[in-house]
């Protein structure tokens, strides 16, 4: 025994089950507590004390019974001069993980995987408490670090069981209390690591994981959760803000926030952040946020990854928490009730999930128990160099379940409507960004990454199984071949895909002068050419506004009122073109300035009419779009759009309809794409009649010169474009128009 004890004193012992708490004899029970430090022990049987000793070792305290004591039994223990009562954590024996969780976890199949890893509140024998799991294969001990032991590894290791799982019940540990995992290797080293599958997690710079109790919010959303899974999220309208909430808005410190319960609250702000400056609390952003995008007409919210992470630089996109929604802005349940708060007002939540790398930092899921667990150990495979991260071992099975359940973890616990995977194009690659000679083909020879295609392909089978109205979003910047067709037949599963192609063919466009534009006429056209190979969301990023890129007001050439028209123009081009729409926060009033993740949008821009017309260009766009079927029913299916003429580029002008066949809804629109204004514009089309003009960026509402067609135009019989009737219309400036027929 006092090897054994000497075991558990250095943090080596993996098996305290097997001397510690009730040991059956051959006619007799042996109890044994393991209590670091302490002076003397009772063990309270029914209340009544029985002596312990220690003879064996000075921190292992024993005494023998007739019979076993069960798991209710105390213990009295002096240490240091105080005296306290405890539950023995070593009399709780029965396995958490059951043999089907363990062969569903090993096959990479457990897709509720968390309801059994990390940290979860429960009664053992009727005794309240916490009871921890932790995968980590190759460690040589687990202990558990909190304020109960000082934050010293040796009060509690863990026991291990199968497949590299460790567990510990220890009672009386309640919720909102701090915890790590102290790590010792086969080397002998010690890592203290945050919870993988921990469900919160403190304000950075702090790095410890919180017991939270995941099943206690009361949701109020089940009509938006029934109607979203009954039908085809792609056969609606999609228009969604992209946003960060941190650099949204923020609040004075002079106004601290008060919570439910009347207490003031301050969130920690970043030391980049102005002094005066705070951030909003999830119930803030609730407050101010959903009126606004509900105002603006976007039918989601996209955020930026919200998942726990270190440095507020990263925009979120380098994740150590990915089981915890970020405590920067408040509690697990403070994010629920605001996606609560949102479905109820109509308004989708979108997540940006970060399945493609992970970041280095210590408490992190890196080298995790003294060996290459989460990412592959050679960092031809194994490591982003450009961005300082590494890469998932995708071919591990217990590593995809982490990421195919954390999928799944988002949309049960947190009633997210979709995700967007970001930068697709780095996971099926294996030479992303690298080198000749740094990196590593396939078992084929080639540069494409098989264990990452059947990751994605998996993630995505197992969404749709279980959220079939759900949207799966993949920022892929490549020709990769069936992004968003079906698994089965071979596709990555995806239900939309950013069109990449498209954004950059219109900022390249829209950022020449005009006079060279009729050069580029391709630039607005080319799109159409591959528009149905796959399902696509137009999307104008984040991206494309940092780094000295400018923000879209000021991608822009001329004077400023040639910056508003073409910004106007620009949206409205994307609202009418085929493809579900994505903007980024502030472009929807024409931001100034580069977005800045420590500090606020330019409100203030809001006070100057020009700003405030292409604000409500967006709203009109969106109700346009929500409105009428034709720009969005037949997204995905060639009968929804119709060239009228894509090829007159010596005016910069192009001419196309947007058609739905269920209903037969048709829209006309026509885009002058230079200053020059056209009084006498002719374009053929296919009835015969009046065309009421329902939008024109160049109206006076929106900032523009008020030229415009009168409120409609009848046709005149005269053959163009293949028609034998056509308008005969007046082309505003830098504009976009959109006509509908209207019956006699």
């Amino acid at each position: 025994m006092a090897e054994e004890g000497l075991k558990l004193a250095n943090c080596l012992h993996p098996d305290p089950f097997a001397i510690l708490g009730p040991q059956k004899l051959s006619n007799e029970w042996v109890i044994r507590a393991w209590l670091p430090e302490a002076n003397e022990v009772e063990m309270l049987l029914d209340g009544a004390p029985v002596a312990m000793t220690n003879t064996n070792h000075p921190w292992v305290f024993e005494t023998q019974l007739k019979k076993s004591p069960g798991t209710s039994y105390k213990l009295r223990v002096q240490r240091g001069g105080i005296q306290h009562e405890q539950y023995d954590p070593w009399s709780f024996r029965d396995e958490w993980m059951g043999a089907v969780d363990f062969h569903l976890f090993a096959e990479g199949n457990h897709h509720h995987i968390w309801q059994k890893m990390g940290a979860h509140l429960v009664s053992r024998q009727g005794i309240k408490g916490t009871i921890f799991c932790l995968w980590a294969p190759n460690a040589r001990s687990v202990s558990i670090l909190g304020d109960m032991n000082s934050w010293d590894g040796r009060h509690h290791p863990m026991q291990q069981r199968k497949g590299g799982v460790w567990e510990l019940f220890i009672p009386e540990f309640e919720e909102g209390s701090l915890y790590k995992y102290e790590v010792h290797t086969q080397e002998g080293h010690c890592y203290q690591k945050a919870d993988p599958y921990g469900f919160h997690h403190e304000v950075r710079p702090a790095t410890s994981s919180i017991v939270s109790d995941i099943d206690n919010y009361k949701w109020q959303d089940q009509n938006w959760i029934s109607q979203r899974d009954r039908t085809n999220p792609l056969d609606k309208p999609i228009s969604v803000y992209e946003m960060h909430l941190g650099s949204w808005m923020h609040a004075s410190t002079d106004s601290p926030f008060i919570d439910s319960e009347g207490n003031s609250r301050m969130p920690v702000i970043a030391a980049e952040m102005k002094p005066e400056a705070r951030l909003l609390t999830y119930s803030e952003l609730a407050a101010k946020l959903i009126p606004y995008v509900k105002a603006r007409g976007f039918t989601h919210i996209e955020l930026m990854p919200i998942s726990e992470h270190p440095f507020d630089g990263s925009w979120g996109y380098q994740v150590t928490g990915w089981y915890a929604p970020t405590s920067r802005y408040g509690t697990p349940n403070e994010f629920r009730e605001f996606i609560d708060l949102c479905h109820n007002e109509g308004i989708g939540v979108i997540l940006d999930w970060v399945p493609g790398h992970f970041p280095k930092d210590g408490h992190g899921l890196a080298f995790f128990d003294g060996e290459h667990v989460y990412e592959h150990a050679d960092p031809r495979i194994g490591e982003h160099k450009e961005w300082g991260t590494l890469i998932f071992n995708y071919s591990r099975n217990e590593v995809r379940n982490f990421l195919v359940a954390n999928l799944i973890y988002w949309f049960e616990q947190f009633h997210i409507d979709g995700i967007r995977v970001d930068a697709v194009a780095s996971m099926l690659y294996r030479d992303y960004l690298r080198p000749d000679g740094e990196w590593i083909p396939n078992e084929e020879g080639g540069r494409e990454n098989t264990e990452a295609v059947k990751f994605l392909q998996q993630a995505n089978h197992v969404l749709f199984q279980h959220f079939p109205g759900a949207l799966s979003i993949a920022e892929e910047s490549t020709t990769w071949p069936m992004v968003t067709q079906p698994t089965d037949i071979g596709g990555l599963g995806f239900n939309l895909k950013w069109n990449m192609g498209w954004m950059h063919d219109m900022l390249d466009y829209f950022e020449l002068d005009p006079w060279f534009r009729q050069f580029h006429q391709n630039n607005l056209t080319f799109s159409i050419w591959y528009n149905y190979t796959e399902q696509f969301m137009l999307a104008l990023s984040h991206d494309e506004v940092v780094h000295g890129k400018s923000h879209l007001l000021h991608k822009m050439p001329g004077d400023d009122w040639q910056k508003y028209a073409n910004t106007r123009a620009l949206l409205a081009y994307m609202w009418t073109h085929p493809g579900k729409k994505t903007i980024f926060m502030g472009m929807e009033f024409g931001q100034r300035s580069e977005w800045n993740v420590w500090g606020d949008l330019q409100w203030e821009l809001l006070d100057f009419e020009p700003h405030k017309g292409i604000q409500l260009l967006v709203d009109d766009l969106n109700n346009l779009y929500k409105s009428d079927p034709a720009l969005w029913r037949d997204d995905f299916n060639e009968f929804g759009f119709q060239w009228i003429d894509c090829n007159d580029n010596r005016h910069s002008v192009i001419s196309f309809m947007r058609r739905e066949e269920k209903e037969g809804n048709w829209l006309i629109i026509v885009a002058n794409l230079t200053p020059q204004s056209h009084s006498s514009y002719k374009i053929g089309v296919p009835k015969a009649g009046y065309y009421e003009e329902i939008l024109n960026t160049d109206a006076s509402r929106y900032g523009g010169s008020n030229l415009g067609n009168m409120g409609g135009k009848k046709t005149e019989q005269w053959g163009i474009h293949g028609y034998e009737n056509s308008l005969n219309l007046c082309l505003p400036p830098l504009s976009v128009l959109v006509f509908r027929y209207k019956e006699d």
